[in-house]
């Protein structure tokens, strides 16, 4: 009698695995945020701008969040990377019946109104984790750190959809920040540039 291996289940990060590699991922020369070339960039925003890209990265990072200890009270980051990825983790938050608010850190504050950097219903005190699509050095993520925190926000750690192995977690814990990944390049076959 012959015995076949169960059947590999098809989970949730699985189908995001794939779906970025087959909408996000491009090959090419690229220069990166950070400054840095690469033989390849991931454009995450071809999968968090659809519906079922965004409801995968929001149960995703919420379960990592479950994993984590305590909820935040809120998430958010460094627009625009972070924008639609805050936005699918507060959506499937609202679906799942999780009270969690979202915030937006600008690049420079508005000329009127509030003229504050950091916009949303979040308060100083409240805890907090930072978002991201990909983190490649961690630049656009410690900025937004640094805007929380100058609000009074309480950043626990930053999350991204794809760590590109260049650098982040150790500017991360520098600040005695961790960063946890859903995935990382790794999980596409590639290497660190």
């Amino acid at each position: 009698m012959t015995v076949s291996a169960a059947p590999r289940s098809d989970t949730a990060l699985d189908r995001l695995r794939t779906m970025v590699e087959s909408r996000a991922l491009r090959r090419g020369s690229f220069r990166l945020a950070s400054g840095r070339e690469a033989s390849y960039y991931l454009d995450l925003k071809q999968v968090v701008l659809d519906a079922a890209g965004a409801m995968l990265v929001g149960r995703a990072i919420l379960e990592k969040l479950r994993g984590c200890g305590a909820m935040p009270d809120a998430v958010g980051g460094m627009s625009i990377g972070a924008d639609p990825v805050t936005s699918a983790v507060v959506t499937m938050a609202g679906v799942e019946g999780v009270a969690m608010k979202g915030f937006l850190i600008r690049k420079e504050p508005k000329g009127h109104g509030t003229q504050r950097y950091v916009e949303g219903p979040v308060e100083p005190g409240m805890k907090v984790v930072i978002v991201e699509d990909v983190v490649t050095t961690g630049g656009s993520s410690l900025l937004a750190i640094d805007r929380a925190v100058e609000f009074g926000l309480v950043v626990d750690r930053v999350v991204t959809v794809m760590d590109r192995l260049a650098g982040g977690v150790e500017a991360f814990a520098a600040r005695g920040i961790p960063l946890d990944p859903l995935l990382t390049i790794r999980d596409l076959g590639l290497e660190p540039e």
